[in-house]
């Protein structure tokens, strides 16, 4: 068995010298890809498609994980699993051809093509019609339609040796990767950013990942799944690079100095210099961002304006015109929905009644306090993983008590629950305990206040239950196991 890779239409209609170094990437991201599945395998180069020769030893295991990787290499239309066999007579061929298409042919309009190479006492015409003729005696409702067909059931016939394409597999298309230069994507784990980052893989982007940290330890080992996913789905032919930088720190400065209402904009434009900074280190020319256009608040077209003016370099935005269940279906399409649904967004937790069209000047004034050393410390304790390493140095997570409901609470008399939301959240809902009131610690400066707090239980409280848990989560592994979180649900 062996497979024939059509290439995407569009590499098909470049200049000869594009095409061919494209089609040369695409055939050493294709050994790089098998290689961890067959070490001998085998591309070869055809003008209008290559041809992999897998090792004659794989079993059937094997065979299926080479079929599913090559569908997943972007450059690749089209992956035909080829089966050969001698060629021994006219109604030998037509047995082997009835059999691979009498079920996909009823009711159809079909053609056969023939190629054939050396020397044969017959015209490939003969064996066209020969074959149409027995096709259609086996299937009686399908036709022959040599300029509209629906099914074009070829072959190809070498001296004595018959190739017959036995199934079709859909590619991924796109370029090849590589071909397009390479970017660096800001990722979350939620729904959009993957989906970004995969559209443009897709388009030939050698893509490197930067993540901001928000939410300790369960936030960073929930990023690198999603993230080792896409490498090893949809780039495993090339290495590339992991950054995780610390936030929480600039998160607290922003709690502390930046009005509620433009805190999540100012956030999105400190990770934009913080990635400008990254990217310049490593030499790499784009960002790429999940930012779907008035989505959410800081995606309305005048905060995208005010976050973009802090970029020394462009930012690529595949996702900008899509619908959110269009990004959905993409992300379960690649299999990123699955982290996605288990990882809450951070990000909005930062910012409460958020400006839709905050002015330049408002936005100044707004990080004039801001203290820049927050944000070099963020950036000089970023951490860099190598994309084939990112599942062995996870972060190990730590268990954390929760209590949910008012009434299991009643029943824990040692526990005394911390309200961690800002302070302006906490006013306009005061929250109501079965007995005793909260302490109030805005989550900025529990870090600090937690370990002088007097050993005991105590239980973390905030409005959507995300920043308590990943507070609860990091106070843990700073070795502060005695904290835990309130969810408050009725």
């Amino acid at each position: 068995m062996r497979y024939r890779i059509k290439l995407f239409g569009e590499i098909t209609i470049k200049s000869r010298a594009v095409r061919k170094e494209m089609v040369r990437c695409l055939r050493t991201n294709i050994r790089n890809t098998l290689r961890g599945i067959d070490p001998k395998v085998r591309v070869a180069d055809h003008w209008d498609a290559l041809e992999v020769r897998p090792s004659a030893h794989l079993d059937d295991a094997a065979h299926a994980a080479v079929e599913a990787s090559l569908t997943r290499i972007p450059g690749i239309h089209e992956v035909q699993v080829v089966e050969a066999y001698p060629f021994i007579d006219f109604a030998t061929t037509a047995e082997r051809l009835v059999a691979l298409w009498r079920e996909a042919l009823p009711g159809r309009r079909f053609r056969v093509s023939v190629k054939r190479r050396g020397q044969h006492d017959f015209g490939s015409e003969d064996l066209e019609r020969y074959l149409g003729s027995a096709l259609l005696e086996a299937v009686p409702s399908a036709r022959v339609d040599l300029r509209h067909a629906e099914f074009d059931v070829g072959l190809e016939l070498k001296d004595q040796r018959l190739l017959l394409v036995s199934r079709r597999l859909a590619g991924l298309g796109g370029y090849p990767l590589g071909t397009q230069g390479q970017a660096l994507a800001l990722i979350s784990g939620g729904f959009d950013s993957p989906v970004a980052a995969w559209r443009l893989l897709r388009r030939g982007l050698k893509t490197h990942f930067l993540f901001f940290n928000l939410g300790g330890p369960a936030h960073e080992r929930g990023v690198r799944e999603v993230t080792h996913h896409l490498w090893q789905q949809y780039s495993a032919s090339h290495r590339v690079n992991f950054i995780s930088v610390p936030f929480g720190g600039v998160v607290d400065e922003i709690q502390r100095r930046v009005p509620a209402g433009l805190a999540g904009v100012v956030l999105k434009r400190m990770m934009l210099r913080a990635a400008n900074r990254v990217a310049a280190r490593a030499r790499i020319p784009a960002l790429i961002t999940g930012d779907a256009l008035a989505q959410v608040s800081s995606q309305s077209l005048v905060n995208l304006g005010l976050i973009d003016a802090v970029s020394e370099r462009p930012i690529l935005r595949p996702l900008i015109a899509s619908d959110k269940q269009a990004i959905i279906a993409d992300a379960r399409r690649i299999g990123t929905a699955t982290y996605a649904e288990r990882l809450p967004e951070y990000c909005g937790v930062v910012s409460q009644r958020p400006h839709v069209r905050p002015s330049p000047a408002q936005l100044e004034a707004a990080e004039a306090d801001f203290d820049q050393a927050v944000l070099d410390a963020a950036i000089a304790a970023a951490e860099m993983t190598r994309s084939d390493r990112l599942l062995e140095s996870a972060p190990v997570l730590g268990e954390i008590d929760e209590i949910a409901t008012p009434h299991t609470l009643a029943e824990a008399a040692d526990a005394t629950v911390i309200d961690i939301r800002h302070p302006e959240e906490r006013d306009a809902a005061p929250l109501r305990l079965p007995h005793g009131e909260p302490l109030a610690i805005p989550f900025f400066e529990l870090a600090s206040r937690a370990p002088t707090l007097p050993r005991r239980r105590y239980l973390l409280y905030c409005g959507q239950g995300v920043m308590s848990r990943m507070q609860a989560l990091h106070l843990t592994d700073q070795g502060l196991d005695h904290f835990g979180v309130y969810r408050g649900e009725a």
